[in-house]
Protein backbone atom coordinates (compact mmCIF):
# COMPACT_ATOMS: atom_id res chain seq x y z
CA UNK A 1 0.00 0.00 0.00
CA UNK A 2 2.71 2.45 -0.49
CA UNK A 3 0.47 4.76 -3.08
CA UNK A 4 -2.21 4.70 0.00
CA UNK A 5 -2.80 8.13 0.77
CA UNK A 6 -4.08 7.40 4.45
CA UNK A 7 -0.42 6.13 4.98
CA UNK A 8 1.38 9.37 3.62
CA UNK A 9 -0.64 11.23 6.11
CA UNK A 10 1.23 9.30 8.75
CA UNK A 11 4.72 10.65 7.39
CA UNK A 12 3.33 14.28 7.15
CA UNK A 13 2.97 14.10 11.27
CA UNK A 14 -0.81 13.93 11.05
CA UNK A 15 -2.77 10.64 12.81
CA UNK A 16 -5.83 9.17 11.53
CA UNK A 17 -8.33 7.79 13.72
CA UNK A 18 -11.41 6.30 12.95
CA UNK A 19 -14.52 8.02 14.39
CA UNK A 20 -16.83 4.56 14.23
CA UNK A 21 -16.76 1.48 16.16
CA UNK A 22 -19.13 -1.73 15.97
CA UNK A 23 -18.13 -5.62 17.27
CA UNK A 24 -18.05 -6.65 13.99
CA UNK A 25 -15.02 -4.81 12.68
CA UNK A 26 -13.32 -5.58 15.45
CA UNK A 27 -13.89 -9.47 15.20
CA UNK A 28 -13.56 -9.51 11.47
CA UNK A 29 -10.27 -8.93 11.78
CA UNK A 30 -11.66 -5.47 9.52
CA UNK A 31 -10.06 -3.22 11.75
CA UNK A 32 -6.57 -4.81 12.47
CA UNK A 33 -6.45 -4.65 8.46
CA UNK A 34 -7.16 -0.87 8.64
CA UNK A 35 -4.31 -0.47 10.88
CA UNK A 36 -1.92 -2.25 9.24
CA UNK A 37 -2.51 -1.50 5.80
CA UNK A 38 -4.10 2.18 6.42
CA UNK A 39 -1.92 3.19 9.19
CA UNK A 40 -5.17 3.97 11.40
CA UNK A 41 -3.64 5.06 14.51
CA UNK A 42 -6.79 4.92 16.88
CA UNK A 43 -10.48 5.26 17.62
CA UNK A 44 -13.25 7.31 18.71
CA UNK A 45 -16.99 6.88 19.76
CA UNK A 46 -19.98 8.91 21.02
CA UNK A 47 -23.66 7.97 22.21
CA UNK A 48 -24.77 8.28 18.18
CA UNK A 49 -22.57 6.01 17.19
CA UNK A 50 -22.90 3.55 20.08
CA UNK A 51 -26.71 4.31 19.60
CA UNK A 52 -26.61 3.02 15.55
CA UNK A 53 -24.26 -0.23 16.24
CA UNK A 54 -26.63 -1.56 19.03
CA UNK A 55 -30.26 -0.51 18.07
CA UNK A 56 -29.49 -1.33 14.44
CA UNK A 57 -27.91 -4.68 14.41
CA UNK A 58 -28.38 -7.83 15.80
CA UNK A 59 -24.66 -8.01 16.79
CA UNK A 60 -25.74 -7.45 20.46
CA UNK A 61 -28.89 -9.33 21.07
CA UNK A 62 -27.43 -12.15 22.42
CA UNK A 63 -25.57 -9.97 25.27
CA UNK A 64 -28.21 -7.79 25.80
CA UNK A 65 -30.23 -11.61 26.64
CA UNK A 66 -27.70 -12.88 28.46
CA UNK A 67 -27.31 -9.53 30.63
CA UNK A 68 -30.77 -9.38 30.99
CA UNK A 69 -30.87 -12.97 32.67
CA UNK A 70 -28.35 -11.37 35.08
CA UNK A 71 -31.07 -8.81 36.19
CA UNK A 72 -28.94 -5.95 34.56
CA UNK A 73 -30.60 -2.77 33.89
CA UNK A 74 -30.58 -1.34 30.02
CA UNK A 75 -28.16 1.38 31.37
CA UNK A 76 -25.92 -1.33 33.16
CA UNK A 77 -25.97 -3.24 29.74
CA UNK A 78 -25.23 -0.20 27.43
CA UNK A 79 -22.13 0.49 29.78
CA UNK A 80 -21.22 -3.42 29.85
CA UNK A 81 -21.46 -3.40 26.04
CA UNK A 82 -19.63 -0.28 24.82
CA UNK A 83 -16.92 -1.36 27.83
CA UNK A 84 -16.46 -4.80 26.02
CA UNK A 85 -16.48 -3.00 22.54
CA UNK A 86 -13.28 -0.34 23.92
CA UNK A 87 -11.53 -2.68 25.63
CA UNK A 88 -11.64 -4.79 22.54
CA UNK A 89 -10.48 -1.98 20.10
CA UNK A 90 -7.91 -0.55 22.48
CA UNK A 91 -6.71 -4.14 22.48
CA UNK A 92 -6.54 -4.15 18.91
CA UNK A 93 -4.67 -0.87 18.97
CA UNK A 94 -2.02 -1.82 21.46
CA UNK A 95 0.60 -2.46 19.38
CA UNK A 96 0.03 1.47 17.79
CA UNK A 97 0.52 2.46 21.80
CA UNK A 98 3.40 0.47 21.77
CA UNK A 99 5.50 1.65 18.88
CA UNK A 100 4.47 5.08 19.32
CA UNK A 101 5.56 5.21 22.74
CA UNK A 102 2.14 6.22 24.49
CA UNK A 103 1.12 9.02 21.32
CA UNK A 104 -1.39 6.76 19.55
CA UNK A 105 -3.40 3.72 19.91
CA UNK A 106 -6.06 5.37 21.96
CA UNK A 107 -10.11 4.24 22.29
CA UNK A 108 -12.53 7.00 23.59
CA UNK A 109 -15.51 6.60 25.34
CA UNK A 110 -17.82 9.00 26.81
CA UNK A 111 -19.41 9.61 29.88
CA UNK A 112 -23.18 9.74 29.98
CA UNK A 113 -24.41 12.88 27.88
CA UNK A 114 -26.86 13.73 30.73
CA UNK A 115 -23.70 14.39 33.05
CA UNK A 116 -22.70 17.31 30.41
CA UNK A 117 -23.42 19.98 32.66
CA UNK A 118 -22.88 18.10 36.37
CA UNK A 119 -19.40 18.65 37.24
CA UNK A 120 -18.74 16.50 39.96
CA UNK A 121 -20.98 13.92 38.13
CA UNK A 122 -19.04 13.67 35.02
CA UNK A 123 -15.62 13.68 37.23
CA UNK A 124 -17.10 10.35 39.11
CA UNK A 125 -18.59 8.61 36.18
CA UNK A 126 -14.90 9.22 34.26
CA UNK A 127 -13.22 8.21 37.23
CA UNK A 128 -15.43 4.83 36.99
CA UNK A 129 -15.32 4.36 33.54
CA UNK A 130 -11.05 5.02 33.89
CA UNK A 131 -10.89 2.26 36.34
CA UNK A 132 -13.25 -0.25 34.29
CA UNK A 133 -11.34 -0.23 31.33
CA UNK A 134 -8.47 -0.67 32.78
CA UNK A 135 -6.08 0.42 29.90
CA UNK A 136 -3.80 2.94 29.55
CA UNK A 137 -4.66 3.58 25.80
CA UNK A 138 -7.99 4.63 26.16
CA UNK A 139 -9.33 8.24 26.72
CA UNK A 140 -12.22 8.99 28.44
CA UNK A 141 -14.39 11.99 26.77
CA UNK A 142 -15.61 15.05 28.31
CA UNK A 143 -17.92 17.83 27.01
CA UNK A 144 -16.15 21.54 26.89
CA UNK A 145 -19.31 22.83 29.06
CA UNK A 146 -18.53 25.54 31.44
CA UNK A 147 -19.06 22.57 33.79
CA UNK A 148 -16.93 20.00 32.04
CA UNK A 149 -13.42 22.59 32.39
CA UNK A 150 -12.95 22.14 36.09
CA UNK A 151 -14.09 18.57 35.46
CA UNK A 152 -11.12 18.36 32.58
CA UNK A 153 -8.34 20.04 34.89
CA UNK A 154 -9.44 17.39 38.13
CA UNK A 155 -9.34 14.54 35.75
CA UNK A 156 -5.70 15.68 34.00
CA UNK A 157 -4.75 15.76 37.56
CA UNK A 158 -5.49 12.56 38.87
CA UNK A 159 -3.48 11.22 35.95
CA UNK A 160 -6.75 10.55 33.57
CA UNK A 161 -6.19 10.49 30.15
CA UNK A 162 -8.89 13.22 28.60
CA UNK A 163 -10.60 13.89 25.04
CA UNK A 164 -11.69 17.29 25.04
CA UNK A 165 -15.28 17.09 22.99
CA UNK A 166 -17.68 19.00 21.61
CA UNK A 167 -14.93 22.09 20.98
CA UNK A 168 -16.43 24.74 18.64
CA UNK A 169 -14.73 27.83 19.86
CA UNK A 170 -11.53 29.45 19.73
CA UNK A 171 -12.43 31.44 23.35
CA UNK A 172 -13.63 27.77 24.43
CA UNK A 173 -10.23 26.17 23.57
CA UNK A 174 -8.39 28.72 25.00
CA UNK A 175 -10.19 28.12 28.14
CA UNK A 176 -9.56 24.50 27.94
CA UNK A 177 -5.81 24.69 26.92
CA UNK A 178 -5.68 26.41 30.51
CA UNK A 179 -7.51 23.76 32.05
CA UNK A 180 -4.82 20.78 31.04
CA UNK A 181 -2.02 23.05 31.62
CA UNK A 182 -3.56 23.48 35.18
CA UNK A 183 -4.07 20.04 35.49
CA UNK A 184 -0.49 18.97 34.76
CA UNK A 185 0.72 21.76 37.35
CA UNK A 186 -1.43 20.45 40.07
CA UNK A 187 -0.13 16.56 39.35
CA UNK A 188 3.19 17.73 39.47
CA UNK A 189 2.67 19.41 42.98
CA UNK A 190 1.47 16.36 43.83
CA UNK A 191 4.90 15.08 42.73
CA UNK A 192 3.31 12.71 40.56
CA UNK A 193 4.31 11.73 37.22
CA UNK A 194 2.87 13.18 34.01
CA UNK A 195 5.07 12.43 31.06
CA UNK A 196 2.48 9.22 30.43
CA UNK A 197 -1.07 11.54 30.37
CA UNK A 198 -2.14 12.18 27.13
CA UNK A 199 -5.27 14.43 26.53
CA UNK A 200 -6.81 15.43 23.10
CA UNK A 201 -9.03 18.86 22.49
CA UNK A 202 -11.87 17.28 19.83
CA UNK A 203 -12.58 20.48 17.69
CA UNK A 204 -15.89 20.36 15.47
CA UNK A 205 -15.98 21.35 12.22
CA UNK A 206 -18.73 20.93 9.59
CA UNK A 207 -21.28 21.96 11.33
CA UNK A 208 -19.93 25.63 11.96
CA UNK A 209 -20.50 26.16 8.22
CA UNK A 210 -23.27 24.06 7.84
CA UNK A 211 -24.79 26.85 10.54
CA UNK A 212 -22.76 29.75 8.81
CA UNK A 213 -23.32 29.00 5.21
CA UNK A 214 -27.21 29.82 5.03
CA UNK A 215 -26.21 33.21 6.37
CA UNK A 216 -23.78 33.74 3.26
CA UNK A 217 -26.13 32.48 1.11
CA UNK A 218 -28.62 35.44 2.04
CA UNK A 219 -25.58 38.39 1.88
CA UNK A 220 -25.49 36.87 -2.04
CA UNK A 221 -29.01 37.53 -2.02
CA UNK A 222 -28.50 41.24 -0.74
CA UNK A 223 -25.73 42.26 -3.35
CA UNK A 224 -23.19 44.65 -3.59
CA UNK A 225 -20.11 44.05 -1.17
CA UNK A 226 -21.98 41.18 0.81
CA UNK A 227 -21.98 38.94 -2.52
CA UNK A 228 -18.18 39.20 -2.34
CA UNK A 229 -17.88 38.53 1.53
CA UNK A 230 -20.22 35.66 0.89
CA UNK A 231 -18.06 34.61 -2.14
CA UNK A 232 -14.72 34.78 0.28
CA UNK A 233 -16.12 33.03 3.60
CA UNK A 234 -18.78 30.48 2.52
CA UNK A 235 -17.13 27.24 3.67
CA UNK A 236 -14.25 28.91 4.83
CA UNK A 237 -15.44 29.63 9.15
CA UNK A 238 -14.45 25.95 10.36
CA UNK A 239 -11.22 25.62 8.11
CA UNK A 240 -10.19 29.06 9.10
CA UNK A 241 -11.10 28.58 13.11
CA UNK A 242 -9.20 25.42 12.90
CA UNK A 243 -6.57 26.94 11.60
CA UNK A 244 -6.38 30.15 14.17
CA UNK A 245 -6.60 26.83 17.14
CA UNK A 246 -3.43 25.07 15.19
CA UNK A 247 -1.70 29.00 15.39
CA UNK A 248 -2.52 29.02 19.50
CA UNK A 249 -1.62 25.19 19.68
CA UNK A 250 1.69 25.97 18.59
CA UNK A 251 2.08 29.08 20.35
CA UNK A 252 1.50 27.55 23.84
CA UNK A 253 2.76 24.03 23.68
CA UNK A 254 6.04 24.69 22.14
CA UNK A 255 7.15 27.28 23.82
CA UNK A 256 9.81 27.02 26.81
CA UNK A 257 7.58 27.33 29.49
CA UNK A 258 5.48 24.49 28.74
CA UNK A 259 8.51 22.25 27.71
CA UNK A 260 9.90 22.95 31.76
CA UNK A 261 6.17 20.78 32.70
CA UNK A 262 7.57 17.65 31.16
CA UNK A 263 3.97 16.95 29.73
CA UNK A 264 2.62 15.47 26.56
CA UNK A 265 1.18 18.29 24.13
CA UNK A 266 -2.52 18.14 24.14
CA UNK A 267 -2.81 17.63 20.33
CA UNK A 268 -5.35 19.00 18.29
CA UNK A 269 -8.28 16.56 16.74
CA UNK A 270 -10.67 17.55 13.84
CA UNK A 271 -13.64 16.17 14.38
CA UNK A 272 -16.93 16.27 12.64
CA UNK A 273 -15.32 15.70 9.60
CA UNK A 274 -17.57 14.39 7.19
CA UNK A 275 -19.21 17.72 5.31
CA UNK A 276 -22.97 18.17 5.89
CA UNK A 277 -22.78 20.51 2.84
CA UNK A 278 -23.45 17.19 -0.90
CA UNK A 279 -22.05 20.09 -3.06
CA UNK A 280 -18.14 20.18 -0.51
CA UNK A 281 -15.73 17.63 -1.66
CA UNK A 282 -16.49 14.58 0.35
CA UNK A 283 -12.39 15.18 1.67
CA UNK A 284 -12.58 18.77 2.51
CA UNK A 285 -11.87 18.91 6.17
CA UNK A 286 -9.39 16.08 5.91
CA UNK A 287 -7.26 17.69 2.92
CA UNK A 288 -7.40 21.52 4.46
CA UNK A 289 -6.60 20.51 7.84
CA UNK A 290 -3.13 18.71 7.13
CA UNK A 291 -0.43 19.58 9.74
CA UNK A 292 1.79 17.93 12.25
CA UNK A 293 1.17 16.64 15.73
CA UNK A 294 -2.64 16.83 14.32
CA UNK A 295 -4.94 14.26 14.99
CA UNK A 296 -7.85 14.02 12.43
CA UNK A 297 -10.99 11.15 13.27
CA UNK A 298 -13.04 10.00 10.76
CA UNK A 299 -16.00 8.11 9.49
CA UNK A 300 -16.10 4.94 7.66
CA UNK A 301 -17.29 6.60 4.45
CA UNK A 302 -14.63 9.57 4.59
CA UNK A 303 -11.64 7.36 5.05
CA UNK A 304 -12.49 5.36 1.89
CA UNK A 305 -13.07 8.63 -0.22
CA UNK A 306 -9.53 9.79 1.19
CA UNK A 307 -7.79 6.21 0.47
CA UNK A 308 -9.25 6.26 -2.88
CA UNK A 309 -8.82 9.85 -4.01
CA UNK A 310 -6.67 11.62 -1.06
CA UNK A 311 -4.32 14.36 -2.27
CA UNK A 312 -1.71 14.80 0.96
CA UNK A 313 0.26 17.87 1.22
CA UNK A 314 0.65 19.93 4.26
CA UNK A 315 -2.06 22.86 4.26
CA UNK A 316 -2.82 23.69 7.85
CA UNK A 317 -0.20 26.80 8.04
CA UNK A 318 -1.39 27.94 4.96
CA UNK A 319 -3.59 31.04 4.05
CA UNK A 320 -3.26 32.34 7.98
CA UNK A 321 -3.62 35.79 7.06
CA UNK A 322 -6.78 34.85 4.76
CA UNK A 323 -7.89 33.01 8.13
CA UNK A 324 -7.42 35.49 10.42
CA UNK A 325 -9.06 37.85 8.13
CA UNK A 326 -12.60 35.99 7.66
CA UNK A 327 -13.19 35.36 11.31
CA UNK A 328 -12.36 39.04 11.62
CA UNK A 329 -15.00 40.30 9.10
CA UNK A 330 -17.34 38.16 10.55
CA UNK A 331 -18.42 40.59 13.20
CA UNK A 332 -18.35 43.09 10.50
CA UNK A 333 -21.48 41.75 8.73
CA UNK A 334 -23.82 40.85 12.06
CA UNK A 335 -22.51 37.39 12.71
CA UNK A 336 -21.64 36.42 15.99
CA UNK A 337 -19.24 33.54 15.79
CA UNK A 338 -19.46 33.45 19.90
CA UNK A 339 -23.32 33.17 20.06
CA UNK A 340 -23.05 30.59 16.95
CA UNK A 341 -20.60 28.30 18.49
CA UNK A 342 -22.26 28.46 22.30
CA UNK A 343 -25.50 27.34 20.06
CA UNK A 344 -23.81 24.79 18.55
CA UNK A 345 -22.28 23.68 21.51
CA UNK A 346 -25.59 23.48 23.29
CA UNK A 347 -27.18 21.41 20.51
CA UNK A 348 -24.35 18.98 20.50
CA UNK A 349 -25.50 18.00 24.05
CA UNK A 350 -28.62 17.78 22.95
CA UNK A 351 -27.93 15.73 20.40
CA UNK A 352 -25.91 13.16 22.30
CA UNK A 353 -28.73 13.29 24.99
CA UNK A 354 -31.33 12.30 22.24
CA UNK A 355 -29.14 9.40 20.95
CA UNK A 356 -28.32 7.94 24.23
CA UNK A 357 -32.05 8.31 24.98
CA UNK A 358 -33.17 6.54 22.23
CA UNK A 359 -30.70 3.61 22.70
CA UNK A 360 -32.13 3.12 26.33
CA UNK A 361 -35.48 3.32 24.68
CA UNK A 362 -34.08 0.38 22.26
CA UNK A 363 -32.45 -1.41 24.63
CA UNK A 364 -35.73 -1.42 26.16
CA UNK A 365 -37.65 -3.09 23.63
CA UNK A 366 -34.97 -5.93 22.62
CA UNK A 367 -35.12 -6.82 25.98
CA UNK A 368 -39.53 -7.14 25.69
CA UNK A 369 -39.06 -9.06 22.57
Amino acid sequence: MKNNPLQKLGTLGQSIWLDYIRRDIIASGDLRLMIEEDGLRGMTSNPSIFEKAIAESHLYDQDIRDLALRKKDVKAIYEAISQQDVKNAADEFRNVYVKTEGKDGYVSLEVNPHLAHDTNGTIEEARRLWSELDRPNVLIKVPATSEGLPAIRQLISEGINVNVTLLFGIPRYKQVIKMYIAGIKARIDQGKPVKNIESVASFFLSRIDAVIDPKEQDFVASGGEQVHFATKIRGQVAISSAKIAYKIYKETFESEQFFKLGASPQRLLWASTSPKNPNYSDIKYVEALIGPETINTIPLETLEAYRNHGDPSLRLESNLDQASWVMSELSEVGIDIKKITKKLENDGVKSFIKAFDQLMEALTKKLSV
